[in-house]
């Protein structure tokens, strides 16, 4: 006797065999060679229980993620022949089918042999999950917005690594200690103590004026806006219901005049990590940092850079790392000041 029942549908995360010897899918490793073709990327250990859209962000460089979100929700990409959501999580051995699309074409960047070496000499931490780079100031962390490539694309290129990928961000005119994964397994826990908040940076930075206390908090929530340039800024906002609360610890180290102007050494260490945290926050208590374009407009203190550098990290369960401060911030100090340890 047959069975009357009807197959019940395939699960999510059950890989159909739709493939032949032509279409077997490639590693989600490797770099999609064509665009203008489907392209099947079988999932690996790197990418297991990665988000979709993230997933596709870091293959489809140079589409708008508005593009990518647009994608999924046509029907665009499927997950073993699946439609699926932006928030989908993928397993190894998933199978994620892409449909044809345009990318904006771009060369390959060159990244001079005198970059590289000088990004590799600045690694200060490095074991088999995670690198900790000092990053210069004035070079972004990742490329887009008219720019070829940051340090995580430099990276890539100067390793010949597979897998390397950003597990915060700083900004491009900060300095300091960036963290970058090289397993994916640190990456996630990592990135969970950024949520849990176990993670403390420390700032170092120069600031306008001398605060009258050595320590206090900076409670004010924070909201993102955007200038009619298209141009990202945030403020202090206690008004608006989508202001998010954000808090950052001030210490005192040093107060000094800098071509006759009042300034402080502060360290800074967020509690929360939005946008733009401290230098906002500075602002807002009247002592913003030196050399800041976007809330220090008036800065009279001649520096030509903004002062600010990610200095140090305290993870749970690795060593305390930590960067120096540059030299072009070192040499507007007083010879005599002591630096925090």
């Amino acid at each position: 006797m047959t069975n009357s029942k009807m197959p019940t549908e395939q699960p999510i995360h059950e890989a159909p065999a739709i493939f032949n010897s032509k279409t077997r899918p490639q590693s989600a490793d490797d770099e999609i060679s064509n665009f203008e073709k489907v392209n099947y990327l079988e999932v690996t250990r790197h990418q297991h229980d990665q988000r979709l859209d993230n997933f596709l962000l870091n293959r489809l460089k140079g589409l708008p993620k508005s593009h990518i979100y647009k994608m999924i929700r046509s029907d665009e990409v499927r997950v073993n022949n699946k439609r699926c959501k932006a928030h989908d999580r993928l397993q190894r051995e998933d199978v994620v089918r892409i449909a044809p699309v345009q990318l904006a074409t771009r060369d390959k960047p060159i990244i001079s042999a005198e970059f590289a070496n000088s990004l590799l000499a600045r690694v200060v931490y490095e074991d088999e999950g995670l690198i900790v780079l000092n990053k210069p100031a004035g070079i972004a962390v990742h490329g887009g917005s008219g720019l070829d490539f940051g340090v995580i694309e430099a990276m890539r290129e100067v390793t010949g690594k597979k897998y390397l990928e950003l597990i915060h961000r700083i900004d491009k005119d900060t300095s300091g200690l960036l963290m970058i994964s090289k397993k994916r397994s640190t990456l996630k826990v990592l990135q969970q103590h950024l949520v849990d908040r176990t993670i403390q940076k420390h700032y170092l930075c120069l600031a306008k004026g001398q605060p009258a206390l050595n320590e206090q908090r900076i409670d004010a929530p924070l909201l993102r806006y955007t200038l009619a340039s298209g141009e990202r800024r945030v403020k202090v906002d206690a008004q608006d219901p989508q202001a998010k609360e954000s808090q950052t610890d001030i210490i005192v180290h040093g107060r000094f005049t800098l071509n006759d102007q009042p300034v402080s050494l502060l360290e800074a260490k967020p509690l929360t990590g939005r946008t733009h945290q401290i230098r906002v926050h500075l602002a807002h208590i009247g002592h913003a940092i030196l050399g800041d374009d976007k809330y220090n407009v008036h800065d009279k203190s001649g520096v030509h850079r903004l002062c600010l550098h990610a200095w140090r990290l305290d993870i749970p369960g690795y060593e305390t790392i930590t960067a120096p401060l540059p030299d072009e911030m070192k040499d507007w100090l007083p010879a005599d000041m002591q630096l925090p340890e």
